[in-house]
């Protein structure tokens, strides 16, 4: 049997409902509150199980940055059942973790004296609208601009907000990542069991993948249906210490997207993208090196391009175009087929209108 994200919204909790990032509640001690004032020692849950060392104190040590969580593990700070342990070490049900006191996302920013959560609340002041939640997973319909953690000059992202609007949840993690700028489905697993069968699926070792399916606007006219393409992609850090992405058929990673034409508005192009390997930035890199870069892309497009379809006369666009609206899978506890849906965000909806529009007048002007 299949279930959808656009089924009965009362159905398994699936449909899209809105959470309101919000100051929690004071705090109830629990797993993921250690104090900040004196050591902790936290008995590791069935959750909690099989997870890395590091992994859980980045969970619960929130805006922590893990060069501190790795010293403090080298130092003997944190110990496992009273003894040194290596950050690599997966935690076991029945685990006894001390934690040392360390300021933590809970406790309170200096220069304010407001907490660290309250703070971030305010900035994250925005709904988050849930597609699909059971008691495993949870889909959110990320907006363009949130990034989905925080970390790299970004103080919270969607897994903060998340954390701070439920904070009696035992389990919260992201399955995968989207950039930035990037709209759409997002998964959040709650529970450990779910975390680890997804990600297998996203590697490939099970019977069954993830469908992963997004809409990308490029740059020219795109002159196939469709197109496989298979070019390896290597990081890299630039001089400034820019993270980027560039094709590498030598040392570069295995990389396959399947492009499809959706529509054709003139000098650009509607391209339905399905990622069967889930390299960083592999869409926008692909497209970039076949000279069809997405239009607004500020990191490998066309910048020339990019600031003309800011200006309000060209439609208004002020963001990338490139939106995640499909993931399909197999539950991971349950085996039933999810297909969840995020509908295309309206500044997409407006700008694709916009050229619409432009290439009727472009027709009708060449027929007068």
């Amino acid at each position: 049997m299949a279930l959808t994200g656009k089924s009965d919204p009362k159905a398994r909790q699936g449909g899209k409902s809105a959470i309101k990032v919000e100051i929690p509640a004071a705090a109830k001690k629990s797993l993921a509150s250690p104090s900040a004032d004196a050591a902790s020692t936290l008995k590791i849950d069935e959750a909690h199980s099989g997870q890395r060392l590091d992994n859980f104190l980045a969970a619960i040590l929130k805006g922590v940055p893990k060069s501190h969580l790795y010293r403090i593990v080298r130092s003997g700070e944190v110990r496992v059942n009273k003894g040194r342990i290596d950050v690599a070490y997966r935690l076991v049900d029945g685990d006894m973790v001390r934690v040392p006191p360390i300021r933590t996302a809970n406790t309170a920013i200096p220069s304010t004296g407001v907490p660290f959560e309250a703070n971030m609340a305010v900035k994250a002041r925005q709904s988050l609208s849930v597609l699909f939640e059971d008691d495993a997973l949870l889909a959110i319909d990320k907006p363009a601009g949130l990034a989905v953690h925080g970390g790299s000059g970004v103080s919270f992202g969607v897994i903060e907000a998340l954390r701070a609007q439920r904070p009696d949840a035992k389990y919260l993690e992201l399955v995968h990542r989207l950039d930035r700028e990037t709209s759409g489905v997002l998964l959040v697993a709650k529970k450990r069991s779910a975390l680890t069968g997804l990600h297998a699926m996203l590697r490939g070792d099970t019977d069954t993948r993830m469908e992963k399916n997004y809409h990308a606007l490029v740059k020219g006219d795109w002159p196939d249906e469709k197109r496989h393409v298979r070019v390896k992609l290597a990081k890299r850090v630039t001089a400034s210490g820019e993270k980027r992405v560039s094709v590498d058929e030598e040392d570069g990673q295995d990389a396959h997207t399947i492009f499809t034409r959706v529509e054709r508005l003139g000098m650009a192009t509607l391209l339905n993208c399905d990622i069967r390997t889930g390299r960083t930035h592999q869409i926008r890199v692909h497209l970039t090196y076949l000279g069809f870069p997405i239009i607004g892309d500020d990191k490998y497009g066309d910048f020339a391009l990019n600031k003309i379809a800011q200006a309000t006369k060209n439609g208004g666009l002020k963001r990338m175009f490139l939106h995640a609206r499909l993931v399909r899978f197999a539950h991971p506890l349950t085996g039933e087929l999810l297909t969840i849906e995020s509908p295309q965000p309206p500044d997409l909806v407006r700008y694709l209108a916009f050229l619409r529009s432009r290439q009727l007048a472009a027709k009708q002007a060449a027929s007068a």
